[in-house]
């Protein structure tokens, strides 16, 4: 009787401490819940809503490429496809084909695509060269874009009435800027090809039927796409020559702050474990000169290579800084892309562990 009664209590207990467990679990998962769904309320509303249809757009002047003073309203009663924009900005170099290609539509239809561009005189001028816009293009200078575009990234767009009233709402990035064009020009699928093929005879120019460019990375089990490149010294540096080794490949900007974050931990990494069969590579952007003094200041010894534009980054499928991709003895794509700079440290320390397990595999043959 006394041994039921203990087990009894056993049981009790169990049963109470099971129950505060699991009401502590749904409370848990409550809170969770209710984070997350803050979360998405709040990118939401992150998202920019821009300037209503119907809402007069604010007057501005800048400079064109000559350096002669342009107004808004100087281009009434056309009505204008305004697009924020930036020679450094990937997505804008990825869709200045496209929007070249629809500059004859926009022209039938009295429309005049302006361009309100970041960077100075000679960087814009040879995205428009390399593409075949013709379109004027306002330089910003350093100074704030007009109010409705400030805080905002680019591509970004607005497509103005014959009276500089919005009339279709905010477009916001690549994919929207590019369907705001066609949709204004009254391109529909029947008349996409003819376009595309218009487009084709400039430099640079893609079908618009091709216009769903790859943004977030390649996937693992793809081939990684080969290059040859010049380093900060001048030297020519080619994927292939590391045929049988991983490689770490990482897409760098000098004037990234998270990519100076992880630089010298890359270099930390390379100094002890350069030798366990995992190369480092780091793909640059812009002038040898302040990709160099980044490589000195952080004490970079791996190549460091300069890509042309977002030239490589394209063929990568993914634009953003820092990104990283292990590549295999076999030339394949072992992960998926890492974004940031704890998941390529962390991709990198997966590198060496993969490269010690292959070494140890092989030895107990």
């Amino acid at each position: 009787m006394f041994v039921d009664l203990i087990l009894v209590l056993i049981l009790v207990s169990l049963w109470v401490g099971l129950y505060q467990v699991v009401k502590q679990q749904g409370r848990i998962l409550l809170r969770l819940d209710k984070l997350e769904e803050r979360r998405a309320a709040e990118s939401q509303s992150a998202e920019p809503a821009g300037l209503a249809p119907g809402t007069p757009f604010p007057a501005f002047s800048f400079p064109d490429l000559s350096g002669k003073t342009v107004r808004l309203d100087q281009f009434r009663p056309e009505q204008v496809l305004l697009v924020h924009w930036g020679p450094d900005c990937g997505f804008c170099d990825m869709i200045a084909g496209q929007l070249a290609g629809l500059q004859q539509a926009m022209l039938k239809k009295d429309i005049q695509l302006l361009l309100l561009a970041h960077g100075d005189a000679t960087r814009n001028r040879e995205l428009a060269g390399a593409h075949g816009l013709s379109c004027p293009i306002l330089l910003l200078d350093g100074q704030a874009p007009c109010e409705p575009l400030q805080n905002m990234g680019t591509p970004v767009a607005y497509l103005l009435d014959r009276e500089g009233r919005v009339a279709r709402p905010l477009a916001v990035g690549f994919e929207d800027v590019v369907t705001l064009a066609r949709n204004a020009t009254g391109q529909g699928d029947a008349e996409s090809d003819a376009a595309a093929a218009a487009s084709r005879s400039l430099p640079g120019a893609q079908p618009l039927s091709e216009s769903r460019i790859k943004r977030d990375g390649l996937k693992a089990g793809t081939p990684a796409p080969l290059f040859q490149l010049p380093d900060i010294h001048g030297q020519m540096i080619s994927l292939a020559d590391y045929r049988g080794r991983r490689v770490l490949l990482v897409f760098s900007d000098p004037h990234c702050g998270p990519c100076d974050e992880l630089a010298p931990q890359l270099a930390q990494l390379d100094r002890e474990h350069g030798n366990d069969g995992l190369q480092f590579i780091l793909v640059g952007r812009g002038e040898r000169a302040e990709n160099r003094r980044k490589a000195e200041q952080f004490g970079i010894r791996f190549p460091v290579v300069l890509q042309d534009k977002w030239k490589l980054s394209k063929e990568y499928g993914i634009f953003a800084t820092p990104v990283g991709f292990l590549v295999g003895e076999d030339g394949v794509l072992l992960e998926d892309v890492a974004v940031g700079p704890v998941a390529i440290a962390a991709l990198a320390q997966e590198g060496m562990k993969q490269g010690k397990d292959c070494e140890s595999a092989f030895s107990a043959r």
